[in-house]
């Protein structure tokens, strides 16, 4: 159980990188939009929906799985 906590939280790491990114993404672009400049708020608009929603729903499931997984851990043992 331990190596699969391991990894989960590897790959939660990266994944909260990744929505950090898209985060970054969004302000300049909607800065951007602002002053008339160009900077891919269209594109992130159409990422929305099929790649960066699924990406926040990955983050947050898997913070509340790990955190559960590692109760359940601490209670019944290995």
């Amino acid at each position: 159980m331990s190596f699969f906590l391991f990894w989960l939280n590897r790959i939660l790491t990266v994944n909260f990188f990744i929505v950090l990114f898209w985060f970054v993404w969004f302000v300049v672009a909607a800065w951007a939009e602002n002053w008339h400049l160009h900077l891919g708020w269209q594109l992130w608009q159409k990422l929305w929906q099929p790649v960066i929603q699924p990406s926040i729903g990955l983050v947050m499931l898997g913070a509340i799985g790990s955190a559960v997984l590692k109760r359940l851990t601490n209670i019944y043992g290995t």
